[in-house]
């Protein structure tokens, strides 16, 4: 095929030779001026005809734009007689693959164009990523660690406990309820230590201030029980000598402290025109609160964690109880309709009991003054039995830190009975007039019999007299014990032996006696009641009784009433409260 045929496609390397011949020829042109002859510019798109054979276009020097590298196909020696073929636009052609030399009469064949090469100056980096650890290194490296932490804690475990051992006992925790502590006696002070210790012997122990108190030991567990009640706002220690392990030997020292919170009080205020109202308040009556109202109350008494209180419905007893706030109230079941009087409480046996008369009772029907316990979680009111007769009670009291009831009936009989074991029948212990008080913590009883101030040990029935008072102040109207003496109300007199006014005097266990509170005149002491712990005692005073009228309750007491709180070993005057009945008392007021 001729290579002049002008639809036959073009190669790469002809496409070139033809734009640099026309470069050529541009240029040549540029630099030979025009002759007449050829009547002007030459067409740049012939060579000038010479009169010869054309000569061969010298090939210009290459572009300095730089192209992709490539293989590229030699140059064909131009034709004779070929024309040049028309300007190409300007269009940059990548660089032609180099082909190996061909006869020019074969017509060779069209080659397909390479695709367009990014451009790697505007190429993205290569991306490395981070070297991720190899797992199994990890899984080796992860049991090492919790073996190291295990066995870390094993060495230190091991290390305190020999030096546990090394040391001897030791106290890991002290508990101790301090509210309860001076409330009642009983309180008890759990020591644990940091091994199992030998047997500790009460002369071991020493707590400051001087508190009479229990041992037993227990594995860890080393308990005190406080037999009275503590002060308040005291800070008590305890000293342990000589504890051992089991194994008796390394012996150390045990020492724990603790301080008792501030000492309240309640008190009962009764209005005409109002109604009636119990506070909670502090020693120094700036925190009254009041905790209960109603429109009549008899009485009250309270416990660690109750308040019962004896009040009036359609002209009877009802008998109330709720928690120490006067929340969550609740009645409990009397005998029958009738009158409670004598209203006390046991804190250990959780009971309540009191002196119970059947409304409407009459010559011939009905029960009058029998003494009535029952849980003060409820249930039925237990009725006290001498044998198949139901006695009339003249006197009766709880004794502290139990369940049992002291009582006297109207023919003089003593007896006690643990209301907590019903089916034990009362023992007798002899005749008595009065029941004066029983100690705390003690079990011992101030009775009078025939005139004659005794101390009755309730635990085997032993007694002996009660201590006369140094200086004698005369013959107590009313005794109330408490741990390490006792609270003596005396009447004093002229020089003619008429009645001047009263005292309360405070005798140790030893006879000493101090006077602590004293009226004269028309004012009358209807009460003194020391605290728990005896480090107070609360004097119930109706000042100036002649212009004072009792009221309508159902215990009529003069209207206005007053408790002076005295310290009972210095006997310097607190506060004076308005309101009677106060909470430390074991029973009411009466006259």
């Amino acid at each position: 095929m001729s290579t002049d045929d002008p639809d036959r496609p073009l190669t790469r390397a002809e496409l070139r030779a033809r734009r640099e011949a026309e470069e050529a020829a541009t240029a040549r042109e540029a630099e030979t001026p025009a002759t007449p002859d050829q009547g002007g510019v030459p067409d740049p798109g012939t060579a000038p005809d010479l009169g010869g054979a054309p000569e061969p276009v010298a090939a210009p020097e290459p572009s300095v734009i730089p192209e992709p590298a490539a293989e590229t196909d030699p140059e064909p020696e131009a034709q004779p007689g070929a024309a040049a073929a028309a300007p190409m636009p300007s269009v940059p052609e990548p660089a032609p693959r180099s082909e190996p030399a061909q006869d020019p009469d074969p017509e060779p064949e069209a080659q397909p164009e390479p695709e367009a090469q990014p451009d790697p100056r505007f190429a993205d980096p290569e991306w490395t990523p981070h070297p991720t650890p190899e797992p199994v290194k990890r899984k080796r490296r992860f049991p090492l660690i919790v073996g190291a932490v295990i066995g870390v804690l094993v060495l230190v475990g091991a290390a305190f406990a020999v030096i546990s051992l090394l040391q001897g006992p030791r106290i890991d925790k002290v508990e101790i309820d301090t509210q309860a502590a001076i409330d009642a006696s009983g309180a008890r002070m759990v020591i644990t230590t940091s091994q199992a210790i030998a047997k500790v012997d009460p002369k071991q122990v020493t707590v400051n201030p001087a508190t009479p108190f229990t041992v037993d030991t227990s594995g860890r567990t080393l308990g005190l029980r406080f037999t009275v009640p503590l002060n308040d706002a005291t800070k008590y220690t305890v000293t342990v000598n000589d504890v051992t392990g089991t194994d008796k030997q390394r012996p150390s020292t045990l020492r724990a402290a603790f301080e008792t919170p501030k000492a309240t009080i309640f008190l009962l205020q009764r209005k005409a025109d109002a109604d009636d109202t119990i506070f909670l308040t502090d020693l120094g009556g700036e925190q009254a609160v009041p905790v209960l109202k109603h429109a009549k109350i008899d009485d009250f008494r309270a416990t660690t964690d109750h308040l019962v209180i004896s009040t009036e419905k359609d002209g009877t007893s009802q008998l109330l109880v709720t928690d120490r706030k006067g929340k969550n109230q609740r009645e409990l079941k009397l005998p029958g309709p009738g009158f409670v009087s004598n209203l006390q409480v046991s804190e250990r046996g959780n009971l309540v009991g009191y002196v119970f008369t059947d409304k409407g009772i009459s010559a011939t029907s009905g029960r009058a003054s029998v003494l009535v316990t029952q849980s003060l979680a409820g249930g039925d009111p237990q009725i006290v039995t001498l044998g198949d007769k139901t006695p009339s009670i003249a006197q009766w009291s709880f004794v502290p830190d139990t369940s049992s009831a002291l009582f006297i009936d109207f023919t003089g009989a003593l007896y006690v009975q643990d209301r907590a074991d019903l089916k034990t029948a009362p023992t007798t212990l002899g005749f008595a007039q009065s029941i004066e008080g029983v100690s705390r913590g003690t079990y011992t009883a101030v009775i009078s019999r025939t005139g004659e101030l005794v101390q009755l040990d309730l635990k085997d029935g032993s007694e002996k007299p009660l201590p006369a008072s140094t200086p004698d102040f005369g013959a107590p109207g009313t005794i109330a014990p408490f741990p390490g003496g006792t609270l003596r109300q005396v009447p004093t007199r002229d020089a003619t032996g008429l009645p001047t006014g009263q005292i309360v005097a405070r005798v140790g266990d030893d006879g000493t006696a101090k006077k602590v509170f004293g009226v004269t005149g028309s004012d009358a002491i209807m009460q003194a009641c020391p605290s728990p712990s005896g480090q107070y005692s609360a004097i119930v005073v109706a000042p100036n009784l002649v212009n004072n009228p009792y009221d309508t309750s159902l215990l009529p007491l003069p209207t206005t009433m007053q408790t002076h709180i005295i310290d009972t070993t210095s006997g310097k005057e607190l506060v004076v409260l308005a309101g009677f009945d106060p909470s430390w008392c074991a029973a009411a007021p009466h006259r």
